[in-house]
């Protein structure tokens, strides 16, 4: 386990790596997980798959999610949550990597890769948030709809707790409940600009992954004409990295 200070009180964001690397020169792909989750749970398992061998691989834990620290006078915007990403990178001596992200993470990514362009060659954005006000189903789980007070202190958390089901309820647990209702209300808001007009107007590479049982992306068109690569992943919902860890590898790697 490695760590960073992402704040002014010493606060960490912490991540593990990957042993396949002969050296810490070798490329770097960085997983950043969704809201309340955690990126070792959601992304370890892809590792092992032979397309990824070979590459350095961090799974960061954002501010107040996994194993990172959760203070609680951090505003856990999506920019905030971004700087202490490249934090990471920076301790990490990490430049030009694939960062994919997930949903909520896929959001963080995008503000990454505008605010730190060195840091990142390549963007895979999983079912990211590219817009303000996502609905429930887009990962927020209606989170925002509570007050701070009445989701941290009034049974919110709870309440959401038993909604999610036993699976995303696994990692949210581990989260802070001040921090997800932060971050979750950060999406609401959305970046400046905002998540799909930085990602439409990137630089580098970018692929956008969309569950096949998801429906359809709004917006596709407009991403596509941006030169950003749309990929439909069979079988697979929210979650492509369970659903279809094989594609969702080799899209990773860029053989998909």
């Amino acid at each position: 386990m490695r760590q960073a200070r992402f704040d002014g009180r010493s606060s960490m964001i912490r991540w593990t790596e990957a042993s396949g690397a002969e050296s810490e020169k070798a490329e770097a792909t960085v997983f950043v997980h969704g809201l309340g989750a955690a990126s070792t749970v959601y992304h370890a398992h892809v590792a092992a798959h032979p397309e990824l061998s070979g590459r350095r691989m961090l799974f960061v834990d954002l501010p107040g999610h996994g194993i990172s620290d959760r203070p609680d006078d951090f505003d856990y915007a999506l920019e905030s949550h971004a700087d202490a990403l490249a934090a990471a990178l920076d301790a990490a001596q990490v430049r030009g990597a694939v960062v994919a992200g997930h949903s909520m993470g896929g959001a963080v990514a995008i503000v990454l890769a505008h605010r730190r362009p060195e840091l990142v060659s390549r963007l895979v954005v999983t079912e990211g948030n590219l817009d303000r006000f996502p609905a429930p189903t887009a990962g927020s789980s209606g989170i925002a709809s509570y007050t701070e007070e009445q989701f941290v202190r009034g049974g919110g958390f709870a309440r959401v707790l038993e909604h999610v089901g036993p699976q995303w309820a696994a990692t949210m647990r581990l989260s802070d409940p001040l921090a997800l209702h932060r971050t979750a209300a950060g999406l609401v808001r959305g970046s400046e600009p905002v998540m799909r007009e930085m990602f439409e107007r990137a630089r580098m590479e970018r692929v956008y992954l969309q569950g096949e049982l998801s429906g359809p992306l709004p917006g596709r068109e407009g991403l596509e004409a941006a030169g950003v690569r749309v990929l439909t992943v069979p079988e697979a919902g929210h979650n492509v990295m369970f659903d279809n860890p094989g594609v969702f590898a080799r899209a990773v790697a860029g053989r998909g």
